[in-house]
């Protein structure tokens, strides 16, 4: 019985210095990097969309309203 508690007390012993250690790393290089490459994404993201809504708006749209009005203007 005391070998089966001296089992269980030096696992809690190694769990709890692996959990300081995680817990007092402070590198956090890899979430820097992960925040900077969202960044990036939604800013070109952004700019995307945004070059669609302007090409949508100004180019495609107008030309196909045209177009869609000379098919039912059709005088044959």
């Amino acid at each position: 019985m005391k070998n089966l508690i001296m089992k269980a007390r030096v696992n809690m012993m190694k769990g709890m210095v692996s959990a300081r250690g995680i817990l007092t790393d402070r590198s956090g290089s890899g979430m820097i990097d992960l925040a900077i490459n969202v960044m990036i994404s939604v800013v070109l993201g952004a700019l995307v969309l945004a070059g669609l809504y302007l090409l949508f708006g100004s180019t495609i749209l107008p030309l196909l309203s045209e177009k869609i009005k000379a098919i039912f203007n059709y005088q044959g």
